[in-house]
Formats: structure tokens, sequence, C-alpha cells
């Protein structure tokens, strides 16, 4: 076994092989860019080593500095993570000319399985079924258009190299095609350096489960599957395993077939075969297809750790140290149900857009498997995926695992970004996801409900105003001659108002006048019970006051001005803002330029995604304040409008 190892990553997945490997009493050894010299990771790890600036291709995706650092620290290996060098062949080859171990598989099989158009084929010449498609070398528009109509509408357009929903459009009709490809094109150059697509029959109602598979360059086993289909722009949201409604021989056909897919190649180390499922008519093993394999550790692992008792880094570091395999295929255990929700640092209702800010709060709830690469102090960076945490419950059977996630996202306490948490506790309690009819489509057929849920309740609203007005603790204060001690209350949530009255009678007791409703809170030792319920946890941290309850809220404590309102809301009606950091990849206009309602203007690219941004309305450019290539922060103004002649 290894005696120093050096962990080519960041954040939550840094962390995560950093514990496993002080467990097996292994030395560790972080990189990290300028921007992460203070970051959890770098703190767990015993050395540390700077490597560059910010931009990941300044820093984590320069092999030579991580190489360098390996050597200059004693480091015998090298683990990548997932993201950024981790199926990087020239990166395998590179460590191993150096003289150290990939804890990984063979650049050779990274490179069978890096570009689905030839992994598809190899698949096919080792028994797996694969999705019906174009995968051949001919990038020719009106080729790939021909390919699309022969195999028939709708399809899938998929970059060739990469993944995570990158450079992947839908294409429902062949009107909306060419704008298609050149989007999945620009993107796919953007993420992975090369613009190449397949063409794919789109499946209607599919799910995606995926097998994970581990292999000693011999021999080859599968850790059974998970199901990953409640997705939103192809990227995975809640995982779980085992598949619900998944039979015996449906799991034996698809084990069988990812595990000759890993020995097709000679695989070693961790990887996921990934199959698209047609379960429109219940999971059948006639219904499966390959997708792509991912010559890494999943994002997802946890589930699969949660169901069998295994850690699979430890797998990874035993298998790269020469060790075979630690078990065998009838060995395997398989207990229970498990569930993973990914919490981002992302705004739902604006798109999902990244979110960015630092953590005035953040604590998990007890009895629940959290990994994260985050501290309360710790600031979400526009430099990096904006993931906070991964939420794992496991149980002994599928009602009872959700149950746990559904009530730790409520317990889950964060303040300071914006996140998708609430959206999270929704999805978990969607009766659909619930009775385990998931699909690909869930998210995006009920995006409405789960995406704009309710807002705070009178209790939640309650809890905010005592935090904001409550008495000291003295048992005569509130005492007034006569009368209850009255005092009305103004916060600010989402740019409204949120007024109460607070009638105060001593330190223990307090009614809560709330529009036409009158609420009544006690003191108890854990803090206030409204109308017998407890208020939940409260807290005051980045000059606001959070409650922590269900979906809770977020009130500021400074009276939101009408006036200043409204005079905010009409002043950047104008102006075109980034939504988010990011980079200004395109613009499409100049000053003077005449400019239709929907017509888009720029290209914002964040997190390796581009997202279009189009004229509020018809009108003039009156000015563009920023060049294409520049950096820029959320809510800096990129172009301003103006009327046209006769508008008004």
């Amino acid at each position: 076994m290894f005696r120093k190892i050096l962990i080519a990553n960041r954040g939550e997945i840094a962390c995560r092989i950093a514990a496993t490997a002080r467990r097996l009493g292994m030395t560790t050894v972080a990189v990290h860019s300028t921007a992460d010299a203070g970051a959890a990771h770098v703190a767990m790890a015993d050395e540390a080593v700077a490597i560059g600036a910010p931009a990941p291709a300044d820093s984590y995706l320069r092999a030579d500095r991580i190489i360098e650092a390996a050597l200059k620290t004693g480091a015998e290996a090298i683990h990548p993570g997932y993201g950024f060098l981790s199926e990087n062949p020239d990166f395998v080859e590179a460590v191993e000319a150096a003289g150290l171990t990939f804890i990984g598989p063979s650049a050779r099989a990274i490179r069978a399985m890096g570009l689905k158009d030839a992994a598809k084929a190899l698949m096919e010449q080792a028994g797996v079924p694969v999705v019906p498609g174009y995968h051949g070398a001919d990038q020719d528009d009106a080729h790939l258009e021909g390919a699309a109509e022969a195999i028939g509408w709708p399809v899938l357009i998929k970059a060739v190299a990469g993944g995570g929903g990158k450079g992947m459009r839908k294409v429902t009709h062949p009107a909306d095609f060419a704008a298609a490809l050149a989007s999945a094109r620009s993107e796919a150059q953007t993420a992975f350096g090369n613009r190449a697509v397949l063409i794919e029959k789109l499946i209607e109602r599919p799910r995606h489960i995926e097998v994970q598979v581990f292999g000693d360059g011999r021999e080859a086993v599968h850790l059974y599957e998970r199901d990953c289909s409640l997705q939103r722009r192809h990227q995975k949201v809640i995982e779980e395993a085992p598949a619900p409604g998944m039979t015996p021989e449906m799991r034996a056909a698809m084990g069988a077939a990812a595990v000759r897919a890993a020995r097709a190649i000679g695989y070693r180390g961790a990887g996921t075969v990934e199959f698209i499922v047609d379960a429109s008519d219940g999971l059948r093993p006639d219904r499966f297809w390959f997708m792509e394999m991912n010559t890494r550790l999943q994002v997802e692992h946890p589930v699969t750790e949660a169901v069998t008792g295994l850690d699979l880094v430890e797998w990874q570091f035993r298998i790269a140290a020469g060790e075979g395999l630690p078990l065998t295929q009838d060995r395997i255990p398989l207990r229970g149900h498990a569930f993973e929700a990914r919490l981002y640092a992302e705004d739902v209702a604006a798109g999902f857009l990244p979110a960015t800010g630092t953590l005035a709060h953040l604590e998990f709830p007890q009895g629940i498997r959290a990994d994260t690469g985050v501290r309360r102090g710790d600031t979400v960076s526009p430099w990096y995926d904006p993931m906070i945490a991964k939420i794992i419950a496991h149980g002994p059977t599928r009602a009872v695992a959700l149950n746990r996630l559904a009530r730790a996202l409520d317990d889950m306490q964060i303040a300071g970004t914006t996140t998708n948490l609430a959206f999270l506790g929704r999805l978990a309690r969607h009766p659909g996801f619930g009775r385990g009819e998931v699909d690909t489509g869930l998210i995006e057929r009920d995006l409405d409900s789960l995406a704009a849920g309710p807002g705070p309740g009178p209790r939640i609203v309650a809890a905010a105003l005592l935090a904001a007005a409550e008495p000291s603790r003295d048992p005569l204060a509130g005492f007034t001659l006569w009368a209850p001690l009255r005092r009305a209350v103004t916060l600010g949530r989402d740019g409204e108002d949120v007024t109460g009255t607070l009638l105060f009678e001593g330190a223990q007791f307090a009614t809560v006048e709330i529009g036409e409703t009158l609420l009544e809170a006690r003191r108890s030792p854990d803090g206030w019970r409204i109308d017998g319920a407890s208020a939940g946890a409260v807290r005051q941290a980045g000059g606001q006051i959070h409650v922590f309850a269900g979906a809770g809220g977020t009130f500021s404590f400074i009276p939101v001005d009408p006036l200043d309102r409204a005079a905010a809301a009409g002043a950047g009606t104008d102006v075109i803002e980034a939504p988010m950091p990011g980079l200004l990849k395109t613009l499409s206009v100049a000053e003077g330029d005449h400019v239709a309602a929907g017509q888009p203007l720029a290209v914002l690219e964040a997190m390796k995604m581009e997202h279009m941004l189009a004229a509020p309305r018809a009108g003039l450019v009156a000015e563009v304040l920023v060049a294409p290539g520049a950096q820029v922060e959320a809510g800096a103004a990129l172009v301003r409008l103006m009327p046209e002649e006769g508008d008004g």
C-alpha cells in the first residue's frame, strides 16, 4: 500500500479521498489554486502545494505542476478524483513516465471510452447493446441532418467527448436541427476542445441506470446499479441505489453487460457503465442500451457505498497498489436502499443559474452522511463547480430511505448564498418519485411546482419577526402599564415588505399578528414554539435572519422602502446585466443595432455551460459596455438599450 499520495483535485471529492487515505494510514498532499489557499481540502491534507491562479487552466489542469508537486513532496501516487484531469490519458502517461502511480485506469482504457462514437463501436463488438444512432466520422452539417432524418425524430445531438450534459441538445423538429447543432458544437468546443458530435435516437420516457464496475486489469465485477433518472439539463440531481422496480433478471443482464464492457478494455480501477433504459413497459432485459462509460469514480458513488457497505476509494487504492479485486461477484452484498441529493449554490427560480456567496451559516443534520468540501465562512467561487455538499440517506427500504432524505433536507441549515435546497426538498416529497415512477423528464414536466413552491407560512414569518424584535430574557421585560408591550416590525424578503405586530406579555409569551392571522408564541428551552409547534432553528448571520424549518425563509433586518424598491425596479429596465459571474464569450450586437424582443445579444459562459442573454424588448443598442472575453461579476452591465424613435 502507498505511504504518501497526492490528490489532484479540490473541494468535496478531495476531502472524500483524504478521509479514506487517512483511515488507511497514508500521508496526503493537496494541491490548490490561489483562490483555494484556505479551502477545506487544503486544511485537511498533511501537506499542500500551490499550483497556480484561480482559472482551472492555470492550476488544476496543469499536469506539469501537479506532477512536479508530487515529486517534490515524495508522493508515490496521484489520485485524480473526478473532473479536471481524471479522464485525460495524456496525464496518465505523464504520471507514469515520472515514475508515479496513477490511481485509475490505463491511458489505453480511457482512450477507448473517451469518445462516445468509438466506444459504442467497441461495445457492439463486445456484445453490449447500444442505442440506434449515427456515430461516424463525417461531421458535415447536411450529412448529420440526413442521419437524423434516417434515425427518426426526435433525436439527441451529443458531443463525442466529455459528459455532464455539455454539448447535448434535444431536437424534436427538423427546422430546429441547424441551430441546435451549432449550439452543441460551440459548447463542446469550449468544454472539451472537441466539436465533433454524434446523433442518437431520443427515447421518449427514458430512465438513466448505470452500473458500478471494478476491474484489476484481468477480471471485473459489478457493484450493482444506480438510478440517476432525476436530472435537469442532463445533469443528475438525486441518485439512488438500487433502481426502483429492478428485477433479478434485469439486474443480471445489465450487470453482465457492464462487466463485458470492462473486460473488453482490460479495465483497472473504478468505472461506471451508463445505460439508457426504455421503461415504458417496466424494466425488461431487452430494453436497455449502452450510452457511455465514465472511466473514473462517479460523483454519486456514496449511494453504492451505502448499500454495499464498501469503501470504493479504498478499493481504488488497493487495486492501484497491485492487489486483485477485494471480493468476488458472489460476495458483494446489497443491503437496503440509499439516496444522494446534490446541494448546489444555484438560483432555481432563475433557471438554475450558478450562484456565489460566502457561507454565513452551514450546519448539516445529525445522523446523515454529508460529503462536502466547504465550511462555514468559506466562499462559493465563480471559478469552480458550485456544489456545496452531497446529502446521503440510507434505510432498510426505499420508503424509509426517502423519508430520511426528506427529513435531512428539512433540517439542513445554510445561509449566505442562494441554493437549490428547497427544490430538493420538494423533489424528495414528489408523489410520483415516492412511488418510484421516475424518468429523465420528471423534473421538466413538473418544474413549475418544484421550482416555485409556496412562500414561507405564517409560522416561519412569526419566527423571523420574533427573532428581530424579542425582548431580553429579563422576567420584567415587556411589561407596560395596563397592557402588553405592542411592537410593529417590518422585515424584507425577496424585495417585498413582511410586516407583523408582536404583543409581548413578559419574556415567555407573545401574540403575533400577521394580517388577519393571530399566532400564540411560547418560549421553551429549545426556542419559541408557535401555536404549539416548533418554530425551527433561527440564526442571525450575514446581516439577515434565517429560519430553518421546512422550506424556511431568509429575511433582511432593514425595512424595504417601497419608493426605493420602485426606483430600483425601473432603473435596470434598459440594461442587460450578467445573471451570474462568468466569461462573456460572444457578443452579437454593436452600438446602433436595432434588436427585436427575445433576440440573442450575448453568450455568457459559467461553469463550462453557455447561457444565452436575450433582449427583454425591442429597441436600439445605445451602448456595449463590456468586450467579448471579459470575466464579469453577477450584475455587471453588459448592454444598454434605448427606445427607438417613435416608441414610448
